[in-house]
């Protein structure tokens, strides 16, 4: 799922949540800016191999439009297209969009606090750069998300940046245990209400409200999530316009 978002500086901060099939139409969006959009991304794959793979992905899907790649490497030596670790935030304030992919969400956060990368990302927002992310990279933005980053059967709660009220779980139509273990954690009050989003669904937030959902798949959507005044949870799927 990909996030998207709109500064301060134009008086709206503007999230959009999406699948990866559909990362090329934000990236459509994008690219009319300027010539060249400067795209960095935060790839969460640990390992050699798959952090190869996902690299290779976001450079193939982003240089289709004429956008310049980058990539935020924190446990390999660099390679092209690699942000110096010394100029993190310079390099990143100067991105039209910052892109975070998927993994283990709470050892991504770790990692962001010790190399100061949650702060500069609070700049980023406020300066206005496009924020985005699938997966890990949907839960970070919240106040708190559902995780499964310490691998256990049941989802946790996570406390995640807080630049987006409420909380958030991706793959809620892909995982069995998603929609269940969400609704629980809401209603023990482990997390505040917030919102699910299936595989494919994404959300377009201006400031902290929802003002858009589109889907790459035709039953793809995503739910606000509340408490009733009765304890029981409700569900309110969001009208979503299917991208065909």
């Amino acid at each position: 799922m990909l996030y998207l978002l709109d500064g301060e500086n134009s008086g709206k901060q503007r999230f959009f949540r999406m699948d990866a099939a559909v990362i090329q139409q934000a990236k459509a969006c994008l690219a009319q800016k300027k010539e060249f959009s400067s795209t960095c991304s935060v790839p969460q794959v640990l390992d050699q191999i798959g952090s190869k793979w996902a690299i290779l992905i976001i450079y193939t899907a982003f240089t289709r439009y004429s956008c310049e790649p980058s990539h935020l490497a924190f446990f390999r030596r660099p390679r092209s297209g690699a942000v110096p670790l010394a100029n993190i935030e310079e390099h990143l304030l100067n991105q039209d969009l910052i892109y975070v992919g998927g993994g283990n969400t709470r050892a991504m956060l770790a990692v962001w606090r010790e190399w100061n990368v949650d702060e500069i990302l609070r700049k980023a927002w406020q300066s206005g750069i496009l924020l985005s992310g699938m997966s890990a990279g949907s839960i970070c933005w919240f106040d708190y998300g559902g995780s499964d980053s310490t691998f256990v059967d049941k989802l946790s709660p996570l406390q995640g940046l807080g630049l987006v009220r409420g909380s958030c779980t991706p793959h809620f139509d892909g995982e069995s245990n998603r929609r269940p273990d969400f609704h629980q954690l809401v209603q023990n009050g482990e997390i505040p209400p917030g919102i699910g989003i299936d595989d494919g669904a994404a959300v377009l937030f201006e400031g902290q409200q929802v003002v858009e959902v589109v889907s790459s798949r035709p039953a793809a959507k995503a739910y606000q999530v509340k408490l009733e005044k009765d304890g029981q949870i409700a569900e309110k799927p969001l009208e979503t316009r299917y991208l065909g």
